[in-house]
């Protein structure tokens, strides 16, 4: 019985509402009901998180800005409503199966589709091709599952009445993204979403259903629908040559035997350690390779999770195990001197990556559970240490390299590098035994899904970098205006309303010309024309002659002043009062008389220009430039040294706050950061950055490759070993 009051999780709750028994279905249909919905829930939720890749595509690829704005106002309102819609889609697909036999599915929505405006013709279009691959495919299956359920119901069902059907399918899609704020193109995108990730696997829920319908009884004696597709057979046969190659590249490596001899001579002095009750028993017996590697195969199922990995000591679990294999075979066993040093070199790369601090926590406890795999992999390849290219190697990099950034949340563990990581581990640890293709194929998996969100990445990076670039030249630009301003207005007692529009107005026809056109341009030179003839005309004209040249220049002066207010949309109200005052105020140059002055209007009132003009036209940077002392000298220098993508950790925050140089602006020196996903976090210029790096508030990540840096800092920490 449904409780109220009770909050539960979405996920739960769908599953509960699953589960509901309807007195109208027989179990066996209730069970057919709740395999499908879990399999279109999974179906669902895999559409949803590909969405913002497809839609970061086209984004990329769109050639005007408001297509890309399109593209990413729809990814955030598919965000929001993600939840919503899954819900609605099952709660559709529960109530449509309560009435099964009864009502169409699809209720009016094909004949909403089959008239209507151009967009609902294409939307239904498109849904026809959907269907009809579906049927062309699978319509031998579907066509099986509902003369079962006939026969269940005793009563019609046909294809429209088929709440499993793929016209029924998209009709519970478009119900429950009826609300979706986006236009036809992205819905055209989310529907071909939804036949990649729901339809495209609709064969598998046929055959299940069919399959427990016919185990029940319920017509066995129909031949069940193949449930192979030709294409995936094609796709499989496809992949078996790479993998063949990669098996044939992963094998002799004499480079990496050779390399490995060359430093048991270093970790000769660590030997015994392992299993050591054991290994000091001379007459012990070596076990193979072989043997080792099924010990580690059986080890790595019991890998515990990161939270208890502390509690998990490869050389003690070692140990028990030989133990148990000498009291098998009654002759002490211990472990070979060459796969001793093999187990001691990975153990201490391990144990530097278990400490290294330019990885986040959470993601290098995940890496940590992949030393037994990665030991496999070298007792097996001693290329792994001579071959940069190598699969195991390559991996752990790009996981590493992808990592560096990663930013933990309240919802950290759902982030999805995160999950792929995991995802990663997983499956070495409980497919891996001894066909290093696997790592290939992982590598290619990890390959591809890091690569699409670097793209998404440098998308919105190289948007901050144009917006930074962009706010550094309207800065510049403001400099300029602000020195021509004060060059002509400091000092100078000038009519407030003329000094009023300067400021407020004309500073934006100079500022517009010079980002537009630039300093050199003809429109500067005519801005800065208008600027100096405007305040020569407001000056008194004693002479007639100079009366005269005034009242030639007023029409061009009073054109040109009106063009260019035009064009930075000033208010119409506050260009018609300061023209009308300007009228008053050539008026009064061509009058010498001081009773004129003086009995003028307020609003001709004059004042002293005394202090320089700053503009409000852009934001101010974050950061102001500081006096290095001597002491950070080694920072600055170390700030100079940073390329663009270089690492920092920030701690001036409770939670240390990972970013990375994606601009340096070297106009007014400011060093912009941004965060994983491309949006700006961070600025300094060089010698605040400097300061806070020489206070620890700042440090730079090493972002080389994770494999090769355990690798010399094992060797330097051996090296030094054996000098002492």
């Amino acid at each position: 019985m449904h409780k109220e009051g009770k909050v539960v999780p979405l996920a739960a709750a769908i599953d509960r509402g699953a589960r509901t028994p309807l007195p109208c279905l027989p179990v066996l249909l209730l069970q057919v009901r709740d395999k499908a919905a879990l399999q279109l829930r999974q179906g669902l939720q895999a559409l949803f998180d590909n969405t913002d890749v497809t839609l970061f595509e086209m984004a990329d690829k769109a050639a005007e800005r408001c297509d890309q704005s399109l593209y990413f106002e729809a990814m955030r309102d598919v965000r929001l409503k993600r939840k919503s819609i899954e819900r609605g889609f099952l709660d559709t697909f529960h109530h449509t199966f309560a009435s099964l036999g009864r009502a169409d599915p699809l209720g009016g929505l094909g004949e909403a589709q089959g008239s209507g405006n151009k967009a609902q013709r294409e939307r239904a279009s498109a849904i026809d091709g959907m269907v009809a691959r579906v049927l062309s495919r699978d319509g031998l299956a579907l066509q099986q599952l509902g003369l079962r359920l006939q026969a269940l119901l005793d009563r019609p069902v046909g294809e429209q009445q088929n709440p499993v059907g793929p016209a029924a399918l998209c009709g519970y899609f478009l119900e429950a993204g009826r609300n979706l704020g986006v236009g036809l193109r992205v819905k055209l995108i989310l529907l071909k979403l939804f036949e990649r990730y729901v339809l495209r696997d609709v064969e598998v829920l046929y055959a299940e259903a069919n399959q427990l319908l016919a185990a029940a009884g319920v017509l066995p004696e129909l031949q069940p629908a193949p449930r192979r597709r030709a294409e995936d057979r094609c796709l499989s046969a496809g992949r078996l040559p790479s993998s063949l190659e990669a098996q044939g590249a992963l094998g002799a490596d004499s480079a990496g035997q050779a390399y490995f001899a060359s430093l048991q001579t270093l970790l000769a002095p660590a030997r015994g350690q392992i299993a050591p009750r054991l290994q000091r028993v001379a007459a012990a017996q070596p076990i193979s390779t072989a043997d080792l590697l099924r010990l580690l195969s059986h080890l790595q199922h019991y890998v515990p999770a990161t939270q208890a990995a502390d509690d998990f000591a490869l050389g003690q679990q070692l140990e028990q195990l030989l133990l148990r294999v000498s009291v098998r075979s009654g002759t002490r066993r211990r472990i070979a001197t060459a796969d001793e040093d093999m187990i001691n070199l990975i153990g201490l790369l391990f144990d530097f990556i278990h400490n290294d601090d330019n990885l986040p926590a959470s993601l290098r406890a995940l890496i940590a559970r992949l030393h037994i795999p990665l030991l496999k992999v070298a007792l097996l390849d001693k290329g792994l240490f001579s071959r940069a290219s190598h699969p195991a190697r390559r991996l752990l990099n790009e996981i590493a390299g992808a990592a560096i950034g990663w930013q933990s949340s309240a919802e950290g563990l759902r982030d999805s590098l995160h999950v792929r990581v995991e995802r990663i581990v997983q499956r070495l640890l409980n497919d891996f035994t001894d066909d290093a293709c696997l790592f290939a194929e992982l590598l290619d998996e990890f390959l591809a899904f890091s690569q699409d969100e670097r793209r998404r990445n440098e998308l919105l990076e190289q948007r901050t970098r144009d917006a930074e670039e962009g706010r550094a030249r309207t800065l510049q630009a403001r400099q300029q205006v602000q020195q021509v301003l004060n060059q002509r207005l400091r000092g100078r007692v000038l009519p407030h309303v003329v000094v009023q529009m300067l400021v407020q107005g004309w500073s934006q026809v100079l500022l517009l010309a010079w980002l537009k056109q630039g300093e050199g341009s003809e429109a500067w030179r005519n801005g800065l024309a208008t600027l100096d003839t405007l305040l020569a005309s407001i000056a008194p004209h004693h002479d007639p002659q100079a009366c005269q040249q005034l009242l030639q220049q007023v029409p061009g002066l009073l054109k040109a002043l009106r063009e260019g207010l035009a064009g930075v949309a000033l208010d119409s109200t506050a260009t018609r009062d300061f023209f009308q005052q300007l009228e008053q105020l050539h008026l009064r140059a061509c009058s010498a008389s001081e009773g004129h002055r003086a009995d003028g209007p307020p609003v001709l009132d004059e004042v002293l220009v005394d202090e320089d003009i700053v503009l409000a036209l852009a934001e101010e940077p974050a950061c102001a430039p500081l006096h290095l002392v001597d002491g950070n000298a080694s920072a600055l220098r170390q700030v100079q040294r940073l390329r663009i993508g270089s690492w920092v950790e920030v701690f001036d925050e409770e939670d240390p706050l990972r970013c990375k140089l994606v601009a340096r602006i070297d106009s007014n020196d400011r060093l912009v950061f941004a965060n994983r996903t491309g949006m700006k976090v961070r600025e300094w210029n060089s010698g605040s950055l400097a300061q806070a790096l020489h206070r620890g508030e700042v440090r730079v990540l090493d972002d080389g490759a994770l494999f090769e840096r355990a690798l010399e800092s094992v060797l330097e920490g051996l090296r030094q070993q054996q000098v002492h």
